[in-house]
């Protein structure tokens, strides 16, 4: 390098072209900027009415149940799945088997069976 060169811009074709740092500052942080605030009421039982916009939005029926998180931010809500989460040790066994169990010779019969039919189609 010479002695005049500055480490923050380049030259190009004859051109001084200056280097900078853009930053990117996000807006408030998960809030919709053209959502309306809405404004709800809890009852001395601790109920909350969800506004009918965001229950037809989120399709939350009467009934649905919600997983109620708290954050940072406030409460989250989101809806609870429909089935307990579970393990496949948990789970096996749990049907009857039917009728007699498959020899290895028939298990392999179908593997190739299966396997032939699929090749076919491609």
């Amino acid at each position: 390098m010479d002695a005049g060169s500055d480490r923050s811009s380049i030259r190009l074709e004859g051109q001084l072209r200056q280097r900078y740092l853009t930053i990117v500052l996000p807006t408030a942080l998960g809030t919709m900027a053209s959502a309306p605030k809405l404004i709800t009421t809890v009852s001395t039982k601790g109920q909350v009415i969800l506004p009918s916009s965001i229950r037809q939005r989120r399709e939350w029926g009467a009934g649905t149940r919600l997983i109620v998180e708290e954050t940072a931010e406030g409460v989250l809500l989101k809806p609870a799945p429909a089935f307990a989460e579970t393990q496949p040790q948990d789970v096996f066994g749990v049907l009857p088997a039917v009728g007699r169990p498959k020899t290895l010779d028939e298990m392999t019969a179908s593997v190739l069976a299966e396997a032939k039919r699929r090749h076919a189609r491609d």
